[in-house]
């Protein structure tokens, strides 16, 4: 029997893909923001595709912030567009 492999929705585009297919972001218990690339640091975690389009519908929507329950700053997301570009594909 196959292993079931487990699913998470993009909070930019709201499409479920396996969760190896997307980057966690999260908000540490020092209250900042940034990208996990294990997937398995502590904290509240919210998972976007590996591409700047989906980021900036993210900040668009709100999705981050819904996700993580916070209001993201500014240079947060310029931040996260600098990690992105360099864990991206």
């Amino acid at each position: 029997m196959e292993k079931k492999k487990p699913m998470r929705r993009c909070v930019g585009c709201n499409v479920s893909k396996e969760k190896k297919e997307l980057i966690r972001v999260i908000r540490d218990m020092n209250g900042e923001i940034h990208l996990d690339a294990t997937g398995r640091a502590n904290g509240r975690g919210a998972y976007i595709c590996r591409n700047m389009e989906c980021l900036e519908l993210a900040v668009k929507r709100k999705g981050l912030e819904r996700s993580l329950k916070m209001s993201i700053p500014e240079e947060t997301f310029e931040d996260l567009k600098k990690e992105l570009s360099e864990h991206g594909e």
